[in-house]
This record gives C-alpha cells, structure tokens and sequence, in this order.
C-alpha cells in the first residue's frame, strides 16, 4: 500500500504544472494543441463540468479572471437571439471553463500559478447562433483562436477587438456580417489566419492588407470590388483567396515578387482584365493558380514553365489567346489543366500527350483547328485584346528559373496599335 502511495505522489510530481491543471482546474478535458494563448499546450473546458466538484467557483487572484470572463460572455450571450441547438444552456454560472465552446488554459510560465486560468479559445463552429458580436469580448485579451464558421452572426466586428492581442486565428465564415472591411483586424498583432468568406462585406480591400504577417487569407464569395492593392507582393501568406468578388482592374505586376512559399492563389470569378504578370513563374512552390471566369487576354507567359509544383491550373473562361505552349503542358506535377471558353489557336504535341499522362486537360470552346468542340468560326475571326501585347521573355536559351527569372521581369503590359 505504501509503494502505492508513493508512485502517486512520484508521478503528480512529474506532471507540468499545465498538466495538473488540466485534472484541477474547471473539470474540463485538457487537449494537446500547440500553443495557444501564449503559452500552453493543454485547454480545459469547453462544456464538460467536473463531476467530483461540480463547477467550483473560484477564488483568489483568479477570480478576478472569471469575472471579467463571466461579464463578457454574458453580455454576448443577450446579443444572441436564437440558439436553435441549446449551445448557451450551459452558459450558466462563474465557471466559464464549463461553458460549452469555451476553452481555457492555464497561464503556463507565470510568476503566480495562483492566476489560475483565462479563456484561450472560442470555437462554436456550426452552432447556427444567432446573434451580434459585443464589444466586452475585447476583454480576453488571452484568446488565441476565435471560430464562428457556419452561424448567423451580422453586423459589423466591434472596434474594441484590437485588443485582442493574442488572437492568432479568426474565423468568421459563412456569417452574415457586412459593411466594408474590417480594419480592426489589421491591428491584432499576433494574427496569422484570416478568414472572412461567405459573408456581404463590401467596399475596397486596403494596402495594409499584404503587409500584414498573414500566412492565410480568405475573402471569397463577399461583394469586394476595385482595384486589388499594388502591393499584393508584399503578401507573405501561403494560400490567398479572393474569388468569387468583383475586382477589377489588372493583376498586380508585384504580384510576382510575392513570398515563394505561396501554393494557393485564387482569383476566379471577378472582373479582372489585361495579362497574367511574367512573374507568375516566380512562384516555384505554387500549387494552386485559378484565375478562372475573368477577362484576361493576351498570351501566356514563358515563366510558366519555372511552376514546378503546379497541379491545379484554371485559365478558363477567359480572352486569352496565341498557341498553348508545350511548356505548360509538359509541367511534371500537373493534375488539372484548364483552359475552355478562350480563344487559343492550338497546342503542342506535349499538350496533347496529356491524355496519356491522366492529366484532365479540357481545351473546349477555343478556336483550335481540327479539334472537337470549338467556337464557331466567325467568333474566331475577332480575337479579344489583338491590341494588347504582354510582354514575354526574349531569350534564344530555354528559360532559366529561379532566382535568374526575377532579373529579367518587366511591366507585364504594354498596348500596342492594332
């Protein structure tokens, strides 16, 4: 019975001081995942009370947590009108930890562990709430990751949120939030991840956008409109989504000098016009390129072959045209190639050994001679920007790729006499 006790006494004493609150602290269930808020690795809560106390309410320094967390939550909790699934039932008492979608962390490394624990997350993805977001929320200033995805949230994201220092994801998808972007989220210091699809948000997206440390950004499917910033090459995110809006205007030449670790960039279904900038190629690692559903025109350039990495390449319905350059046919990690409802004028023998190579190649609805389903002739005999030239790269050698191609970029764009 002794040797008992005392493997007991030896294995609480090995525990982190994180660990052992993930036993005493809320009655929650501790889950490893990474660092949130600061410091932890283990959260507590999120609706499971503790049957042997019975939601404790806490006292000392760390009451004074639980307070400004209980007055914030609950001044939420009377901006939300229906709650169809039950979720705020448990949002009852001192004890946010037990508050269902609420997590929260000990402040592992603190000076007084007395401090006890703060909410590090939020995560009421596909609770269907209704409701606004309040300004008291600014007060969990420990938060980490913020998840509303796939509610009924509308309005507009207070200002006061810049205090959320430790915020680090945001996801407001599939709301009805409006108005014109949120600055706010231009000031959250340690924000990495952005995600505000499936909203109305509208109005222009600003500079400070692409400045910011984001590694991924989400706008698609809301009412954006303009010109997209000059400075998206500032961007050092790895995926950037802006479909399904309503800019305009050419793509960015900066756009190739963008960070090299961007694998995802969509542009589809916006209004966008002129060339695909000659720095595309810069982007070594990309995996992703759909600028589908636009009115690009002009050829494509030759530093598309420096893609090594592309599977996935949407140009379709566009007004590019010229002759499919083997080049990109031939790129060794291609899935998907896409380029109907253009007007290009044929392809290679690379091109057509795609079928061969079980790449989906769809080339319908262009204006190539002795292929199956082509546009009509007469729609062929006006080619769409004859008049704009994209520069390509001179050279009598095959392309060199790498840090050699930023050398020999240009402006992507000139106009030239029909």
């Amino acid at each position: 019975m002794e040797w008992s006790w005392l493997l007991v006494f030896i294995l609480w004493q090995m525990m982190t001081p994180l660990e052992a609150a993930a036993i005493a602290v809320g009655g929650g269930v501790g889950i490893n995942i990474g660092n949130a808020g600061g410091g932890g690795g283990v959260w507590v809560g999120g609706g499971v009370k503790n049957n042997n106390n019975n939601n404790p309410t806490p006292s000392g320094p760390s009451a004074s947590n639980f307070t400004s967390a209980y007055t914030a939550l609950q001044a939420w909790k009377s901006a939300i009108t229906d709650d169809p699934l039950g979720v705020l039932k448990t949002w009852d008492g001192l004890d946010v930890c037990s508050y269902k979608g609420i997590f929260c962390s000990d402040q592992q490394g603190a000076m007084d562990p007395s401090n006890g624990p703060s909410v590090v997350a939020i995560d009421l993805n596909h609770a269907n709430l209704k409701g606004t977001l309040v300004k008291e929320l600014s007060v969990l200033s420990d938060m980490s990751i913020f998840h509303l995805n796939s509610n009924r949230f509308s309005g507009t994201i207070p200002d006061t949120f810049n205090d959320l220092s430790s915020l680090q994801e945001l996801d407001l998808s599939a709301n009805y939030f409006s108005g014109p972007f949120p600055m706010v989220t231009l000031y959250m210091p340690n924000l990495v991840y952005l995600d505000l699809r499936f909203n109305t948000f509208s109005g222009s997206i600003p500079d400070g956008l692409f400045n910011k440390g984001l590694d991924a950004i989400f706008l698609n499917n809301n009412q954006f409109e303009g010109e997209l910033p000059s400075n998206l090459g500032n961007s050092p995110a790895s995926v950037i989504n802006l479909a399904n809006n309503k800019f305009n205007g050419n793509i960015p030449t900066s756009f190739g000098f963008m960070s090299s670790k961007l694998k995802e960039i969509l542009l589809l279904n916006n209004q966008l016009t002129g060339c695909i900038p000659q720095g595309v190629g810069m982007f070594s690692e990309m995996q992703v390129f759909d600028v589908s559903r636009n009115s690009l025109m002009g050829h494509l350039p030759d530093s598309m072959s420096c893609l090594s990495d592309i599977e996935v390449l949407n140009l379709a319905h566009n007004e590019l045209s010229g002759v499919l350059p083997d080049i990109v046919c031939s790129l060794r990690s291609l899935m998907n190639l896409t380029v109907a409802y253009n007007f290009f004028s044929g392809f290679g023998q690379e091109c057509s050994k795609s079928f061969f190579r079980d790449v989906g190649f769809d080339y319908s609805l262009n204006c190539i001679p002795g292929r199956d389903m082509q546009r009509p002739q007469p729609e062929c005999s006006v080619i769409p920007g004859r008049g704009l030239s994209c520069l390509r790269i001179p050279s009598p050698h095959p392309l060199v790729c790498g840090g050699a191609l930023s050398g020999n970029l240009k402006p992507n764009q000139t106009s030239s006499s029909p």
